[in-house]
């Protein structure tokens, strides 16, 4: 392998142009040497009018903020808290997008990418990089984008799945930036009881999927006396990464990438990233590839397990958003409801808690105004509160007005079973389930 070539961060982002869309690979692994290049750019007057695209990010996102207006537009494809308050505001915006679809804006050109910006691992002996903890749709940007800048990094794992040639990059640059950590809350008692509902729901030999965050966590300590799961899914954090060192997740069923874990991007404690390097028993692939419902459907006893910001009693599941308030983004969970759907013996369950921290009810008879659905009704299957679990396929929408009214909060149940009679009529009452 030839010796690497290594710019600075400030060489490399001189090439490229204004007016374009740029990329940045996401979550605990932004290029954030990049993006304050950049911003001595912009200060400098050098630059105007880029776009940038991405999954959520951690850690200083100025490219969304009020200084830069004209200069940097944050268009992302999921929100985080980072950007959140600058896009509800105005001043950035969220881009919606299926998370596996977001690899085609860039490979059918809906968004030309004039730049890619991605930090990646230390090479192996072949001259190959691997993107360590953000594959998502980096893979599609590497290859649409006009210029590429790796900064390579040896605190990125190498991690096997979708590897890239260094040939692919037109600038490299050097840098040892920590990957951002995050560490999860304990569960709430709230949260230990929605847990042991959705455990309640997981069988032996079931493949799973979960997000990351405190009620993730939750489920997964529940899941601690299960046997031979599977894991395939958009992301992973601690709380499944001691199913996997326990040996509760071995992957023994799976029809498709047998005893593999299979991932696209991850966010959890330095363990976590630790833990995936050189390690043959993890792939971290492109979106495309992990969040394709055809893919998903591949392993026998799918259990997609999401979340939501509120759901109406006719199963209306919004998850993006409060309102008119974008809170974070469609991800992937409607290609893993219908992947798992799709699955022999596979289950979609939302779970979340009846009401809000500042108690403020979930279960609604109407989303609030501008709410977006990102699963629809007809997709709605397993619904679990810390009340209880209920199935909704197969029934009507007064059915389901009562199964839902069962599972939220015992001081919200008169209020909404009101609802429910206002809306059905006074034939509401006259049936049971």
């Amino acid at each position: 392998m030839k010796p690497l070539n290594f710019v600075s961060a400030d060489e490399a982002v001189s090439h490229i142009p204004s007016h374009c869309h740029v990329h940045l690979s996401s979550v605990a692994s932004v290029p954030h040497i990049l993006i304050q290049a950049l911003c001595r750019r912009a200060d400098a007057g050098d630059v105007c009018d880029l776009h940038f695209h991405h999954f959520h990010t951690e850690g200083p996102a100025p490219y969304s903020e009020p200084r830069y207006e004209g200069i940097f537009f944050e268009q992302g494809f999921f929100v985080g808290p980072n950007v959140r308050a600058n896009v509800n505001a105005g001043y950035a915006d969220y881009l919606p997008v299926h998370l596996g679809e977001s690899q085609k804006l860039y490979r059918d050109g809906a968004i030309p990418l004039g730049a890619a910006l991605v930090n990646v691992s230390l090479p192996d002996e072949q001259g190959r990089v691997s993107l360590g903890t953000s594959v998502d749709c980096s893979v599609a940007a590497i290859e649409t984008a006009g210029v590429v800048i790796g900064v390579v990094n040896p605190n990125v794992p190498f991690a096997y799945g979708d590897l890239i040639p260094l040939e692919k990059f037109d600038y490299l640059v050097q840098d040892d930036t920590p990957l951002v950590t995050a560490n999860f809350a304990e569960p709430t008692p709230t949260e230990v009881l929605i847990g042991k509902n959705c455990a309640a729901l997981v069988e032996d030999g079931d493949c799973i999927q979960m997000g990351i965050g405190a009620l993730p966590n939750a489920l997964a300590a529940q899941l601690g006396g299960h046997k031979h799961l599977g894991l395939h899914t958009e992301m992973f954090a601690d709380g499944l990464l001691r199913l996997i060192k326990a040996g509760v997740i071995d992957g023994r069923n799976k029809k498709i990438d047998t005893g593999k874990v299979v991932a696209s991007f991850l966010l959890g404690s330095q363990e976590v990233y630790s833990f995936i390097d050189h390690n043959p028993d993890v792939l971290m692939r492109d979106i495309k590839y992990v969040n394709d419902p055809w893919v998903i459907r591949q392993n026998p006893k799918m259990k997609a397990i999401n979340s939501a910001t509120e759901v109406d009693f006719t199963g209306q599941i919004s998850a993006d958003s409060i309102g008119t308030r974008i809170f974070s983004g469609t991800g992937g969970q409607l290609e893993f409801v219908k992947g798992a759907t799709m699955s022999e013996g596979g289950k979609s369950i939302t779970a979340f808690a009846s009401r809000t921290l500042k108690g403020k009810n979930k279960i609604v008879a109407q989303l609030n105004p501008g709410a977006g659905v990102v699963t629809p009704r007809a997709d709605a299957h397993w619904i679990v509160t810390e009340y209880g679990a209920v199935e909704l396929y197969g029934k009507s929408l007064q059915e389901r007005a009562k199964l839902m009214i069962s599972i939220a909060h015992p001081d919200d149940r008169e209020m909404l079973d009101r609802a429910a009679f206002e809306r059905f009529g006074p034939h509401y009452h006259n049936f049971s389930i």
